[in-house]
């Protein structure tokens, strides 16, 4: 028998600490090469680990909600025999690539956490589920061993939790219900929520942007009826493989023809550095309501795709991160974001900027409204755009230019086709 000390891998893109999650393990339990040890949870994602060994856990480090440096002893093994010519220390990459990943990368609102419960333990084996999907049922109270999994393997799912919510209020009120996750009341009418995971995580993000990032807002009002028409039009002749298209899609069109005439606001500034680096290729993110939060998954190379690519990429990417199964690559690397709350809009907002981008773009909500139009009053389809710019980067001067260019492409639709040189 061998002691064998698995140190805290390095998960990636330099990070020199990571957030402890949940532990699958405790001391005296046996593991398998390639079963999962514990959560770890970066600025990027969110990670599995696996055990790069089989044997009996001595001890494990760190709590749930700490920090863990890069290095540092995360389990402590006793080896089978088989494996005592291992070395008593692992320096090891991780043992698995990122099972399910959530990006953290932040736009412009927040959505309140609810408060976390400790899983029931049956006694049973660890049921197939994502991190997202464990800590929602967490958050629901819900025991993971008494749901039925619809994906490959048995695999739980959001819709599988959404069924199992739905099927166990009608067994006791006959009737569907929303549930709501359980709150610990302290005396006095006070809840306390502790802030983990990838909430703090959100949290953390914004408030190194607002702090790094000067921010200057710009709004402008769009009248976007002809491109409305246009989007109708679209959608009533589209083939049946082709997406129904939203205003979206034509705004990563508009930011695709604008941004080569204002290179640097298609840029991420390393301020550590002091060093700015614009980008040819468009690499949009979407700002994505999920239950984890609001995350960013990212459409690469919006400018080389048309209107239903960028479409279908979008629903696709969105889904991906509302189910947590979108890889680190997905949830990465955006250099200009758009924030979108359709319907619920509102007239304008102030955005914070995805650091360490230097731009966000925030469609509001599109009204129709009487307005003066070529001398006549006329009702017109109408939006308020809101975007934010570093103004160590971008002068007000150049985000009104900008703001004015993708006002002209929008409002003169045509012009998105054709050319740009």
């Amino acid at each position: 028998m061998a002691d064998y000390v698995f140190k805290l891998p390095d998960v990636g893109e330099g990070t020199a600490e990571a957030e402890i999650g949940d532990w699958y393990v405790k001391p005296g339990d046996r593991v398998e090469e390639d079963q999962v040890l514990v959560e770890l949870m970066t600025d990027k994602a969110v990670v599995e680990i696996t055990s790069p060994v089989a044997g009996v856990v001595l001890s494990i480090h760190g709590e749930s909600g700490g920090m863990g440096a890069v290095g540092s002893p995360l389990v402590v093994f006793q080896l089978d025999s088989a494996d005592v010519g291992a070395s008593p220390t692992s320096d090891a990459p991780l043992a698995a690539g990122p099972k399910d990943t959530a990006t953290v990368e932040v736009a412009a609102c927040s959505v309140a956490q609810s408060p976390a419960t400790v899983e029931p333990d049956h006694g049973l084996s660890r049921p197939l589920a994502s991190p997202a999907v464990r800590r929602r049922a967490r958050e629901l109270g819900l025991a993971l061993n008494t749901v039925s999994g619809s994906g490959p393997g048995g695999r739980i799912t959001h819709a599988d939790l959404d069924a199992h919510l739905g099927d166990t209020a009608a067994a006791t009120t006959g009737a569907p219900t929303t549930a709501r996750p359980p709150t610990a009341q302290a005396a006095g009418g006070i809840t306390e929520t502790k802030i983990v995971g990838v909430r703090r995580k959100i949290a953390e993000r914004m408030q190194e942007s607002k702090h790094r990032i000067p921010h200057i807002t710009y709004v402008e009002e769009f009248d976007l009826t002809e491109l409305e028409d246009l989007r109708t039009h679209l959608n009533e002749r589209r083939r049946p493989q082709q997406p129904k298209l939203t205003l979206l899609p034509f705004f990563m069109r508009a930011l695709a023809c604008a941004l080569p005439e204002f290179p640097a606001i298609n840029s991420r500034y390393d301020d550590d550095a002091g060093i700015l680096r614009s980008y040819a290729d468009v690499h949009v993110g979407i700002a994505t309501q999920t239950p984890s939060g609001l995350l960013v998954p990212v459409v690469r190379q919006a400018q080389a795709r048309d209107l239903w690519d960028n479409a279908a990429e979008v629903m696709r990417l969105a889904k991906a991160a509302r189910e947590g199964k979108a890889t680190r690559e997905e949830m990465s690397g955006s250099t200009i974001t758009i924030t979108s709350m359709g319907a619920l809009g509102g007239i304008s907002a102030t955005h914070i900027i995805n650091h360490p981008e230097v731009a966000i773009i925030g469609p509001n909500k599109l009204v129709e409204r009487p307005v003066v139009y070529r001398g006549q009053v006329a009702i017109r389809k109408i939006m308020n755009v809101s975007s934010s710019f570093d103004h160590r980067i971008i002068d007000g001067y150049d985000a009104a230019q900008f703001v004015q260019r993708l006002k002209q492409l929008l409002e003169h639709p045509a012009t998105l086709f054709i050319e740009q040189h």
